[in-house]
């Protein structure tokens, strides 16, 4: 995955929680209890990430989530109509997502983790599918490593060595 540092100082950063756990772990004195936060955060116009947040509290744990969350940004490709820029399949462990491109009007069409973060990202058409393992972090990691990876057809252009309108022809 490209990392780039994004400026989060003047965003406006929304946030959803996708699941909390209960985890524990025995120990010699008895049972400790922890809870893990799954976060992701998005600006709406094409800024995204997540984050896990561990804490003996669960607000403690999604604070913890947030801030590892910004740190995570990545920035997305979007096309004129809030859609992505082409199709393709982001894969992490052994979750994929299925991203494909959807004209005007056609909304977000995902399950679960995968809609909270085309939400998030600011991405209005979009249809989605989940693809192997249905491990809620695994599907969130899986979109956003997808999201991370598309190109502009200026980007792709550009690295061909060729112009736009031969790339979209």
């Amino acid at each position: 995955m490209r990392r780039t540092i994004i400026d989060t100082s003047n965003m406006e950063l929304n946030e959803k929680v996708v699941t909390i756990k209960r985890v524990t772990k025995v120990v010699k004195g008895g049972r400790n209890m922890r809870f893990t936060a799954l976060v992701v955060v998005g600006d709406g116009n094409g800024h995204v990430g997540a984050g896990l947040g561990k804490a003996t509290e669960i607000p403690e744990a999604i604070r913890k989530g947030k801030e590892d969350a910004t740190k995570r940004l990545v920035t997305v490709a979007l096309d004129e109509n809030n859609s992505i820029t082409h199709d393709f399949i982001g894969k992490f462990g052994s979750a994929s997502v299925l991203l494909k491109r959807a004209a005007a009007g056609t909304g977000v069409i995902a399950g679960g983790p995968a809609r909270d973060v085309c939400d998030l990202a600011g991405i209005k058409n979009i249809r989605t599918k989940s693809l192997g393992s249905n491990n809620k972090q695994n599907v969130v990691l899986a979109t956003i490593a997808g999201l991370s990876q598309l190109k502009t057809p200026e980007q792709v252009a550009k690295n061909r060595g060729k112009s736009v309108e031969d790339i979209l022809a």
